[in-house]
């Protein structure tokens, strides 16, 4: 099974694409989408055509997508919202399933406490996945974390199937 954890921004725009085999986790990519400054509708054209040939070349089973988390600045959750439109878009136009989870959601699920902070969650990824060292750059991290939260899914979407 294929799970891609999207970490939602329209500045950059995380990825991160797993394979659960029986026991084994391996990831298989990992990354960010960018967008120069500019008008807010090219933006999300360029990071909806990135994403479609993302999802084209990988072929993920399962897509698990981070919720919006409102905190101080509203502006900036408006911005991510838009992104998230793009992402469930395209994910519908591929026919991949979604998952959304939320930050807490996330933390708990890699670092075992749902107020982990940045440096942990990083951490646990690149132990979880046996990496050397905590992926770059953080978004990248992020969507790692994300997608670690589709694994039990995905896991009994193949028992089912």
């Amino acid at each position: 099974m294929r799970i891609m954890g999207l970490d939602p921004g329209t500045a950059r725009l995380g990825y991160g694409m797993l394979e659960a085999h029986k026991s084994r986790v391996t990831a298989l990519g990992f990354g960010v989408l960018e967008t120069p400054p500019g008008p807010l509708p090219s933006r999300l054209e360029r990071l909806f055509a990135e994403l479609e040939e993302l999802l084209e070349n990988g072929r993920p089973d399962i897509a698990v997508v981070e919720q919006l988390f409102f905190g101080q600045n509203t502006r900036s959750a408006l911005a991510v919202g838009h992104a998230r439109g793009i992402i469930l878009l395209a994910l519908a136009r591929a026919g991949v399933e979604v998952l959304e989870v939320t930050p807490a959601e996330v933390k708990q699920s890699v670092a075992g406490y749902g107020a982990a902070d940045k440096a942990q969650v990083q951490a646990m990824v690149a132990r979880l996945l046996s990496l050397a060292s905590p992926p770059r750059p953080d978004d990248a991290a992020d969507a790692l974390a994300i997608a670690w939260c589709g694994i039990g899914p995905a896991r009994m979407r193949e028992r089912l199937s």
